[in-house]
């Protein structure tokens, strides 16, 4: 039987490695392990739009440029990421920058969302900087 639930350990990632959610992203959101590059982090925090884990997202932000709360619209079914390039962001980098293209369904209209995030280590962590959409 398939599941439909992203959360489900046995699910397919929506980050679109190909594993299971389990095996990918859900051990960076229950914080069984730590994102190792910039497009690891990227993808992590992606598959919690994808499934809601807004604590994970504020985890996961600079602490410069975080936002004390957030609220993510349940309108938005987010369907697949495109990783479009990366500059720097590897095992080790200080800095990193993934340009994507986050495809989602919004009251039944596609859209996508395309974004060049910056990302850089705190306390040898990757965190999200911020984003410039294009």
């Amino acid at each position: 039987m398939t599941t439909t639930d992203p959360r489900d350990p046995a699910a397919r990632c929506p980050c679109g490695s190909g594993e299971t959610y389990g095996a990918c992203c859900g051990r960076l959101h229950d914080g069984t392990t730590h994102a190792g590059t910039a497009e690891q982090l990227m993808r992590s925090r992606y598959s919690a739009f994808a499934v809601g884990d807004t604590a994970y997202l504020l985890a996961t932000w600079h602490p410069s440029t975080r936002p004390a709360t957030l609220e993510l619209d349940t309108g938005t079914r987010w369907r697949f990421l495109e990783i479009v390039s990366t500059s720097g962001g590897g095992l080790l980098d200080t800095d990193g920058v993934v340009e994507f293209r986050a495809h989602h369904v919004h009251d039944r209209a596609r859209g996508v969302q395309h974004e060049v995030s910056r990302f850089t280590r705190v306390d040898g962590r990757w965190s999200y900087v911020d984003g410039r959409t294009g």
